[in-house]
């Protein structure tokens, strides 16, 4: 037999012994691709703005498939809750920023890898799918810090675990009727809670003969009917150097701060300035409590100042399309060293009764990659949590304000009935309303409900 011949008899020999045929070579990773369905619930996004996503994390995870649910607000947390109970829960979920010390113990934290089988397509002549094991490292408290902005560790870490990552954090900011500025000779958006800012107010509040407000400068100083009304008195507090809550879990925003030299409590102060934009015989009176809903009176026309979240954005372009509309950073404290902004935003996180616990976390870290969340970003409008995304989207006309925030938000632990202790915040500030001599009273009062519902099993 001629060598060449015999050359290619051998070549063909040991491509049909090594695995280049139809058939993967390894049986234990081969039944380690077998079909699974992972279940993800969440509330505030459609599934075409995850259809990117998924299909590029199903192109080399051909097995898994992400059955996507979007639920009602309204019913989301009992429902969660029910099938949780009932074994038929999702086994990735959303939950609210505040809320994740409230589940620590529904959820898996984040392992310290994932482990993958992935088809690898090999071979020249004859092509062949090859099971492969891909042990990725994940992500340490470290990295997150390191990636994310600082909010997220404070409000996702636990003993020293990783418990959910998010997508995006939305930031309070300042909507203005750009008209009503204009009319009033305002040229410049307040940067800072000043005379300017309370001026401003002043000009942009208008009565009728009877007293009656037809003409609000600002929502503030009421309680029920301004939207996110605890965040922005929380976020006053925090700028004023009040402290919500300890390291202990105790709250505190009604005491003085540890080694306080006087008897100034900073927590106290900013309520006082709050409560004042609904005090009728103040000069910045705007506000109270028989107003219409602050969204309601901004998409009216008759609201010049409204603090709100990029969620906002498209409720106002909705029911306001003509509306001449801007939105500013928050307004802070002149002279202080650093801003304080305040976070609101949804974590995604893992059932510690998924089947799928590895695979779930595995998609939630490469969901939350910067050149994977770019795109569910770019769709839903939203500010980036990624420190390097952050940066591209300061410019941007209509979220530019709200991530340029991020890196300074805040946030705090408001118990496992964010209804309940709200509700207390609320009943602190209509009692000072009506009597502000009862101010420390009044805060006592409330944080201690606070602490009832942040002590709650």
């Amino acid at each position: 037999m001629p060598k060449k011949i015999f050359g290619l008899l051998m070549i063909f020999a040991f491509l049909l012994t090594s695995g280049f045929g139809c058939k993967t070579t390894n049986s234990n990773l081969q039944a380690q691709m077998q079909p699974i369905t992972i279940n993800y619930w969440r509330v505030w996004d459609g599934p075409d703005d995850f259809a990117d996503i998924i299909s590029g994390y199903k192109a080399t995870h051909p097995y898994v498939t992400i059955n996507y649910r979007k639920l009602r607000y309204d019913e989301y947390e009992s429902e969660l809750l029910n099938a949780m109970a009932e074994d038929r829960g999702p086994d990735i979920f959303s939950v609210g920023n505040t809320w994740v010390k409230k589940y620590e113990s529904k959820l898996a934290p984040l392992p310290a890898q994932t482990q993958m089988v992935i088809p690898v397509t090999q071979g020249t002549i004859q092509k062949t799918v090859v099971p492969q094991l891909q042990v990725t490292k994940s992500l340490t408290v470290k990295d997150l810090k390191d990636n994310f902005a600082d909010v997220v560790s404070h409000d996702v870490v636990s003993g020293g675990q990783i418990y959910a990552l998010p997508l995006s954090v939305d930031t309070l900011a300042l909507y203005y009727n750009r008209d009503l500025l204009n009319n009033a000779g305002i040229t410049d958006v307040p940067q800072y809670w000043n005379r300017e800012f309370q001026q401003d107010v002043k000009k942009l509040s208008k009565q009728d003969l009877k007293g009656n407000l037809i003409q609000s400068g600002v929502a503030l100083g009421g309680s029920r009917n301004i939207n996110r009304f605890s965040d922005t008195l929380s976020v006053l507090m925090m700028q004023n150097g009040g402290i919500m809550m300890n390291d202990g879990g105790q709250v505190t925003f009604n005491q003085l701060p540890a080694g306080s030299s006087d008897n100034y409590n900073p927590g106290a102060a900013a309520l006082r300035f709050y409560t004042d934009f609904s005090n009728p015989i103040k000069e910045v009176y705007s506000w109270n409590n028989d107003l219409m809903n602050s969204m309601d009176a901004f998409v009216g026309g008759n609201l010049a100042f409204m603090f709100g979240y990029a969620y906002d954005l498209p409720t106002v372009k909705s029911r306001a399309p003509k509306m001449n509309f801007g939105v500013a950073k928050l307004p802070q404290i002149e002279g202080t060293p650093s801003e304080v902004n305040f976070a609101n935003y949804w974590v995604e996180a893992v059932s510690k009764k998924s089947k799928y616990i590895n695979e779930s976390w595995d998609f939630l870290q490469y969901m939350t990659k910067a050149e994977n969340v770019k795109n569910y970003l770019d769709k839903t409008k939203k500010p980036a949590a990624l420190r390097s995304l952050i940066k591209t989207q300061r410019d941007d006309s209509d979220i530019g304000a709200f991530a340029d925030q991020v890196l300074t938000s805040k946030s705090w632990y408001i118990g496992y009935n964010s209804t309940a202790a709200e509700e207390a915040l609320a009943e602190m500030i209509d009692t000072v309303i009506k009597d502000e001599t009862k101010i420390q009273e009044a805060m006592n009062l409330a944080a201690s409900r606070v602490q009832q519902t942040v002590n709650q099993q």
